[in-house]
């Protein structure tokens, strides 16, 4: 009963007469915000579920929709039932932002469930162009969830709030601290998230095609371990006779420049394939290995069948292939998510 008179008060805010379009969390408790929000006929967004499938689905009732049918739209069941995906191509523009809190303050400090996954959806937002700067975000709690919070347990990467809705008081926080401006892709919760969001893999290949930052955590010791070892190898080079040193930098060069479709291995019979297979009519080959070098997962040979919107990737061994069907699964390529598995041949295998 509390949450229906919180969720209820949002109509009172003139930011939520004014937005046309609305983000609303999956949770239960935010069920009538979800129906405020279809009543008004305004566009509905919900993000999937922990983002496995996607990232948002708008829900679409169907015409002439009744009150009854709007309440089952709100629902968990309704989102399956009543809506389309939205993935980073669908030009989303969110007006109002409303999102679920363990606690918060009255000055616009929150603190979620702990994964993160509210702070990662406004911070994809925000690298897609959804939100603005200024786009306000409302959470809705009980009354004894309103509580001080210290500002030490607070990160660059969370989120905070402009409006608090409790089923007693409506708070204004004028929050100066300021949000997301996106992904922080260095943070150790954006490498703990990348593994469980395969949209977040597609977001991360864009803004690296940009020119944008997008180091891991652990890359930043590996790139200085990697130019601690190069510098030594530099240094031993130049400490070793001419001729020592050219026959290092051949071997060198073969083992990184080896041919990708070495005939050696063919016969080998340890060869794995992956399929690949939703390929856009659109796509260049170069474009998919890109990506495959953005992702360490070079086959050692590609076999490139565009016109019938497929690949496959000769790998040396099944566990190199399992890792790139885990790395690349979920990545969107000019607005098609790749099907990625192991081909026919090695399941049936």
């Amino acid at each position: 009963q509390g949450s229906l008179q919180a969720c209820s008060s949002i109509q009172e805010l003139d930011v939520f007469s004014r937005a046309r379009e609305v983000k609303v969390d999956p949770d239960k408790p935010l069920e009538g915000v979800r129906l405020a929000a279809l009543q008004a006929r305004k566009t509905l967004l919900v993000p999937t579920p922990r983002l496995r499938t996607g990232l948002f689905n708008r829900i679409v009732p169907p015409p002439g929709a009744t009150k009854e049918i709007l309440r089952i739209c709100a629902t968990s069941q309704g989102v399956k039932d009543y809506s389309v995906p939205v993935g980073l191509d669908g030009r989303a523009r969110v007006d109002l932002v409303v999102v679920g809190s363990v606690a918060v303050s009255e000055k616009g400090w929150r603190i979620g469930k702990g994964e993160g996954y509210a702070d990662m959806e406004y911070a994809m937002m925000v690298s897609m162009g959804a939100v603005q700067e200024d786009t306000p975000v409302v959470t809705i709690v009980h009354d004894c969830q309103v509580v001080d919070i210290e500002e030490e347990l607070l990160d660059d990467h969370d989120l905070t709030v402009d409006y608090i809705l409790t089923p007693t008081r409506i708070i204004k926080t004028d929050c100066k601290r300021p949000k997301p401006q996106g992904i922080i892709w260095h943070k150790a919760k954006s490498y703990e998230m990348l593994g469980k969001i395969p949209i977040l893999k597609t977001l991360r290949y864009r803004e690296k095609q940009m020119g944008k930052d997008v180091t891991l955590q652990d890359e930043h010791s590996h790139l200085a371990n990697t130019t601690r070892a190069a510098a030594l190898n530099k240094e031993m080079a130049e400490n070793t006779q001419p001729q020592a040193a050219t026959g290092s930098a051949q071997m060198g060069q073969h083992h990184v420049e080896s041919d990708p479709l070495n005939p050696r291995l063919e016969g080998s019979g340890t060869i794995t394939t992956v399929y690949v297979g939703n390929i856009p009519p659109s796509l260049r080959v170069s474009e998919l290995k890109s990506a495959l070098r953005e992702f360490h997962v070079t086959p050692f040979r590609l076999n490139w069948q565009g016109a019938q919107h497929r690949a496959f990737l000769d790998y040396k061994d099944q566990v190199t292939a399992e890792r790139a069907v885990s790395s690349l699964k979920g990545l969107s390529l000019r607005g098609n998510t790749l099907r990625v598995e192991l081909a026919k041949s090695q399941r049936n295998k």
